[in-house]
């Protein structure tokens, strides 16, 4: 099973449902605020961020690589596919990536994934997102964590070593009294907000504010939304 597929398996298990629906409606709030009608979630997962954004009447469309969620997506009755967004012809006033997709792409493929976004843009549109801060990743992804529900064991072991962050997944699953075994290990990259921004600008990107957000409760930031526009080139 692919990593993501995997983590897809689990997620529902994993107890963080309060802390990424204050993240989900930070960044609703900001979408509302710029007036925005129609937007593309870029790694939508299951689709918890679109259904907000339908209810408060933004037409929405949502894509993700991993098949799995997009399973999950669809069933909610939610307008999803599972495409790379470089195969994407249609235009949208506002861009999302919202809970550490970037961080998910290791700097040789931002430009290029950064460049698809913008050419996913109406001109003016945003682009909106959040990062994982330095502290989010060295101080509160990190550790271990395991969890018995009876038919299923899960095992989760994250390490934050030279940038990247490593979680190490493990699930047994139980079934006519044997269990089968699915592994994976997740990995994540630390960008820094002035290398980020860089990129951004050499892109087409204006980047209108960059918000420190506190999800977890401790005294420092954990995360940092930016909030883009597209310039014209």
């Amino acid at each position: 099973m692919q990593p993501l597929d995997l983590y897809a398996s689990i997620e529902e298990y994993l107890d963080f449902d309060e802390q990424i629906d204050t993240l989900y409606k930070k960044i609703a709030s900001v979408v509302l605020s710029k007036g925005i009608t129609n937007l593309i979630d870029i790694g939508c997962g299951q689709g918890e961020f679109i259904k907000l954004l339908e209810h408060n009447g933004i037409d929405s469309f949502g894509v993700d690589l991993s098949a799995k969620q997009i399973q999950i997506a669809s069933s909610k009755g939610l307008n999803v596919k599972c495409v790379d967004i470089k195969d994407i012809k249609a235009k949208y006033s506002c861009a999302t990536a919202v809970f550490d997709v970037i961080n998910y792409l290791n700097s040789d493929y931002l430009i290029e994934f950064l460049t698809h976004t913008y050419n996913l843009l109406e001109d003016d549109g945003y682009f909106i997102f959040d990062i994982n801060s330095n502290f989010g990743f060295s101080e509160v992804a990190i550790g271990a964590l395991t969890i018995d529900i009876g038919e299923k064991f899960i095992a989760i072991d994250a390490n934050f070593d030279d940038n990247i962050l490593y979680t190490d997944i493990t699930l047994f699953t139980k079934n006519k009294g044997c269990y089968k075994k699915d592994s994976g290990t997740i990995v994540q990259y630390y960008h820094t907000n002035k290398v980020l921004k860089a990129i951004l600008q050499q892109v087409g990107f204006s980047v209108e504010e960059i918000e420190g957000f506190n999800l977890h409760g401790f005294k420092q930031d954990d995360k940092f939304i930016f909030i883009c526009k597209k310039g014209k080139i």
